[in-house]
């Protein structure tokens, strides 16, 4: 048998000022163990040995208390987790200054990084147990009092969300996924709050604008005179413009995690004009701030390098948030057939694309990372009644945003002017793996990039070359391959001159050495042309008599036209096709076995190009739908007959005509009989003497008679001698 729920449970303890047994409820505050966990403070920014040692300790006693908390009974780890306050400062401690993975840092030692994963994975454990309302049969709460809890005691919120998002949703995306869906459907006043958070998630974008001197396009409200002098990204104090890059990049990568993990709120940002917002946000500050790092002059060119990073993660996740809003509201609902109207959703996308299209960066952009070509071709085989025209022109201002956006790269930039133009694919996704930031135990996750090759290695190897020319191709492929092909940090270390020492023994001019492609794509083609007499690619040797352009040499046109032998050779090839023999007279002798054999048939009566074509073939037949009651039963007789004739074997040459029609009046008469139908009713027609009335039935055998009188005897005259005229049997 279950037991009960922890909220409908009771315990029976001790009173330790009376010393008597009471009961109380599974969850009092009086079973709380006295126990303080202290807060979790940031890794120190040096690798002294005392600041080392002081996080160290202070790691060691939370990891323990954490560990005390998870080996806790299932009703004393609620006790402990709903009415102490020690531990939910120290958790949410943690989730506030705990290093983010685009965060810059210097490397541990091993001991001190190790120590750190495993307080990572602790207070993570601890955040899933929490949201787990069912652990077995017997310990388990109530889920409506489970979100109770939840909501009441401000176990969750939504930044504590957004956090544990952005700090364990590498790697653990599947357990978030369910953990914070357990959360939502438990309790649905978050998603209120979730409401209620994205004014406060747009005033973000709003603050750094203002920070940066610039103005959204749909702000009415009137500069103040003595604010018509702003500050722009290039002029701003380098501390203020280090903050800003932060908190854009702190910002977006949070907002980017919790919508990948629970991409059902994209319904709720939408609701605010979330993604006009962004749009917004990113075609005005962040073209802004590039540009400011670009000419601004900095005394340490790792600070630029490291805002520069940072940019161009934002960028990318900024776009990634846009796609996933897109793709939650109009794009699966459609792929996975959630609704049986299709079409709204059709128009939402269009609309929003057509708001899109002032914003000429941003769609420049979105389209190099998501192409929206795509999303349209699958939209014109979702919706066949998609205007045509006004998907043409989204189109056409898409590729014209993308023309006008496209910029000439510099080749020659002096290394203490301006970092590398970075394009905003391999921005975020090689710069997280940098060796002056902390690497992740888990698996690369949504922003991790597959291993470079072709086209994307040479995009590498001239961002390096660019700001440093000086430098051959092989030493920075080298280079690359040292530092996991990330070009910040391979600029970064060369302008420092800290490489790993097997790579300054490297000679810095050494070229690229071309590689030969054991089995090019020539070799593996196949098509209709492929093993010919001509195909180059399979033979060294080709017959180039035969080959020419326009006339032949030593040929005029009067031998072309006389060469009659590609006819002659078409000629034969078509005669193997002959399915018709000609009979040729001899010495002109009349034969007259065509008259003879000819002479018995209609001509042009049943001609296979006439329009009756299959009356020579299959007897016309009523459909059965449209046949009377009477060609119902004539049909049956005959049939019947037919079946008797085929199966009875004559033993005489001539039978007896009366004998015949006795043996077919038989049978009418059975047939009548088992149908129930009187069939001699000529009296019944006939009636009594006219002027003393008539009889129901002589009533409905005259209307029977009526309406079917044109189905037999000479009432089909005209129709027949039609039929004989055209078909030239009569001449008119």
């Amino acid at each position: 048998m279950p037991s009960l729920p922890l909220d409908e449970r009771q315990v029976t303890q001790r009173d330790p000022g009376t010393g008597k047994l009471r009961t109380l409820p599974a969850l009092h505050p009086s079973r709380v163990a006295a126990r303080h966990f202290i807060v979790y403070t940031p890794p120190p920014e040096s690798c002294s040995p005392a600041s080392l040692e002081e996080f160290l300790e202070r790691v060691d006693f939370i990891l323990k208390d954490l560990k005390w908390l998870l080996a806790l009974p299932h009703d004393l780890f609620w006790c402990q987790v709903t009415y102490d306050e020690s531990l939910q400062k120290c958790l949410d401690s943690f989730l506030s200054c705990a290093p983010r993975r685009y965060d810059r840092h210097i490397p541990f030692p091993p001991a001190v990084q190790r120590v750190h994963e495993e307080l990572y994975r602790h207070v993570f454990l601890a955040f899933l147990r929490m949201a787990t309302h069912k652990e077995s049969k017997d310990h388990h709460i109530t889920p409506s009092l489970f979100g109770e809890i939840l909501y009441n005691n401000f176990l969750f919120d939504i930044p504590k969300l957004l956090d544990i998002c952005v700090l364990f949703g590498k790697g653990n995306s599947a357990i978030l996924q369910k953990m914070i869906g357990n959360i939502f459907q438990q309790q649905p006043s978050y998603y209120q709050d979730l409401d209620d958070s994205v004014p406060t998630l747009l005033q973000v974008f709003s603050s750094v604008m203002q920070v940066c001197g610039l103005q959204q396009k749909d702000c009415k409200e009137p500069l103040k005179l003595e604010e018509q002098k702003l500050t722009t990204p290039l002029d701003m104090p380098e501390q203020e413009l280090r903050d800003a890059v932060i908190y854009i990049c702190d910002t977006s990568s949070t907002i980017w995690a919790f919508l990948e993990i629970f991409p059902m709120a994209s319904n709720t940002l939408q609701k605010h004009n979330f993604l006009s917002s962004l749009s917004s946000f990113y075609e005005l500050c962040c073209t802004e701030l590039e540009s400011a790092i670009i000419k601004r002059k900095f005394q340490d060119k790792s600070v630029q390098l490291d805002l520069w990073r940072r940019l161009c993660h934002s960028r990318k996740k900024l776009l990634e948030i846009s796609h996933i809003l897109i793709s939650s509201t109009c794009l699966q609902p459609i792929l996975e057939h959630r609704t049986a109207n299709i079409q709204p959703y059709v128009e939402e996308f269009l609309q929003i694309l057509t708001n899109l299209l002032p914003e000429r960066r941003f769609l420049c952009d979105y389209d190099e990372l998501f192409p929206v070509a795509d999303d349209m071709h699958l939209l014109q085989q979702v919706s066949p009644s998609l205007d045509e025209t006004r998907s043409r022109y989204l189109l056409n201002g898409v590729q014209s945003a993308s023309a006008e956006a496209q910029r000439p790269r510099p080749h020659s930039v002096p290394p203490s002017q301006t970092p590398p133009d970075r394009s905003i694919e391999g921005a975020p996704s090689g710069s997280e793996q940098s060796s002056g930031y902390p690497e992740e135990p888990a698996c690369a996750g949504a922003t991790a990039a597959p291993f470079p090759s072709g086209v994307e290695l040479d995009s590498l190897v001239s961002q390096v070359k660019d700001l440093l020319p000086d430098l051959g191709e092989g030493f920075i492929l080298r280079c690359l391959e040292e530092y996991g092909h990330n070009p910040e940090g391979v600029i970064n270390h060369l302008l420092e001159e800290n490489l790993s020492p097997h790579l300054q023994e490297l000679d810095r001019s050494m070229p690229r050495q071309e590689q030969v492609n054991p089995c090019p794509l020539v070799a593996s083609r196949s098509n209709v042309f492929a093993d010919d007499e001509f195909d180059v690619f399979s033979r060294d040797v080709v017959d180039t008599s035969k080959i020419w352009k326009g006339r032949r040499k030593h040929e005029s046109a009067a031998q072309i036209l006389s060469d009659k032998s590609s006819i002659l050779a078409q000629k034969e090839r078509y005669s193997n096709y002959s399915m018709v023999s000609e009979e040729h007279t001899v010495d002109g002798d009349y034969d007259d076995e065509y008259d003879d054999t000819y002479d018995g048939n209609q001509v042009g009566a049943n001609d296979a190009d006439s329009d009756d074509e299959l009356i020579s073939r299959r007897p016309f037949t009523i459909p059965r739908v449209l046949r009377s009651k009477e060609q119902e039963e004539e049909e049956e007789i005959e049939e019947e007959e037919t079946q008797e004739q085929a199966v009875r074997h004559p033993d005489h040459f001539v039978q007896d005509p009366a004998v015949l029609r006795e043996r077919a009046e038989a049978r009418r008469a059975s047939y009548f009989a088992r149908k129930g139908i009187r069939h001699d009713n000529s009296t019944t027609v006939a009636g009594t003497t006219r002027g003393q009335g008539q009889s129901r039935e002589t009533v409905q055998e005259r209307r029977k008679k009526e309406s079917n009188k044109g189905a037999r005897a000479n009432h089909n005259r005209r129709f027949m001698s039609d039929r004989k005229r055209n078909k030239g049997m009569i001449p008119s």
